[in-house]
């Protein structure tokens, strides 16, 4: 398996980009074939300086950059040459497997859109992240983002996305669905949540659960939790905030140390025919590390192909 980084992307790249593929290389005897693309000069003077010369790398020039703060669609037409489109280029063409960047989370997502094929019959793709629970497990949250408004039957088709992937990739063997609502007795919600909920009842492909409340987010009541990706956004931040606050105030808690978002490493594009990560813009060495990772697992594990079996 191939798997493609932006080596530009984020806010301290190249440098641990480089780093992570280091940390990645040094824990697997037989790693994936890495494509790092970026600014070639750049990038070897930093593989040199660690002494990272592997068969397993290859280096691909970029002469562009998408920036942070660039409209994701006029910049992945006028610059054809920067590394999130050479990144998508590869992947469509077939020789890459899977691509992650910590770049311009628009273009990816623009990227992911409309350089490779959405899986048949979905809607639109959603993203995800991971919610660490008080009882030690974890659960999947979507859509967080991507979505900010929505339809019941995407609510619906991203029920059987997150389930595949809670229990291919979580090991969750049959995981529990909730919807976020703001009360648990059927009927309750807005007009979404009213509509969605019968679909979820009667859809055979998951393990349906009913309505779930904010404050069952962090608990083992549900494994995955279904919302439009305004609401899904909200709590990603909220729970992001708890980790800082930790950190800003020296609270050493083993729980709230798990909302690290590098312990994850990046956001799946779920609905899409392959592998495509979304890393935070302050990713270091251990979120590339973990990208990599999370990427050669759901290769490994045809999770694509998988969620394609079951929204079919």
């Amino acid at each position: 398996m191939t798997i493609g980084i932006d080596m530009m992307g984020g806010d301290y790249a190249p440098l641990e980009a480089v780093k992570g593929v280091q940390q990645y290389l040094a824990s697997h005897s037989i790693p994936s074939s890495l494509v790092l693309i970026g600014d070639k000069t750049a990038i070897e003077k930093l593989l040199d300086e660690h002494e990272l010369a592997s068969a397993y790398v290859q280096v691909v020039h970029a002469e562009q950059v998408i920036d942070m703060h660039e409209h994701p669609t006029k910049a992945l037409k006028e610059k054809q040459q920067s590394s999130i489109a050479i990144g998508f280029h590869l992947l469509a063409s077939g020789k890459m497997d899977a691509f992650i960047s910590a770049g311009n989370t628009g273009a990816m997502l623009v990227g992911a859109l409309f350089s490779i094929k959405v899986l048949e019959g979905v809607i639109r793709p959603a993203i995800s992240t991971i919610v660490p629970k008080a009882d030690g497990g974890t659960g999947l949250l979507l859509d967080v983002g991507l979505n900010a408004d929505c339809k019941p039957e995407q609510l619906n088709q991203f029920a059987i996305m997150g389930s595949v992937y809670a229990q291919l990739i979580l090991e969750i063997e049959n995981p529990k669905v909730g919807l976020i609502n703001v009360g648990e007795e059927e009927g309750k919600g807005n007009i979404l949540a009213q509509a969605a909920y019968p679909l979820l009842k009667e859809n055979k492909h998951i393990n349906f659960i009913g309505n779930i409340e904010g404050r069952d987010v962090l608990t083992g009541k549900a494994d995955v939790m279904v919302c439009e990706g305004f609401t899904g956004n909200v709590i990603l931040k909220m729970a992001e905030s708890l980790f800082e606050i930790g950190q800003a105030k020296k609270i050493k808690d083993e729980f709230f140390e798990r909302f690290n978002f590098e312990n994850y490493g990046g956001t799946p594009v779920l609905g899409v025919s392959k592998p495509v990560i979304i890393g935070h813009g302050i990713s270091g060495a251990k979120a590339f590390m973990n990208m990599i990772k999370l990427a050669q697992t759901m290769i490994k594990k045809n999770v694509m192909q998988k969620m394609n079996e079951e929204l079919s």
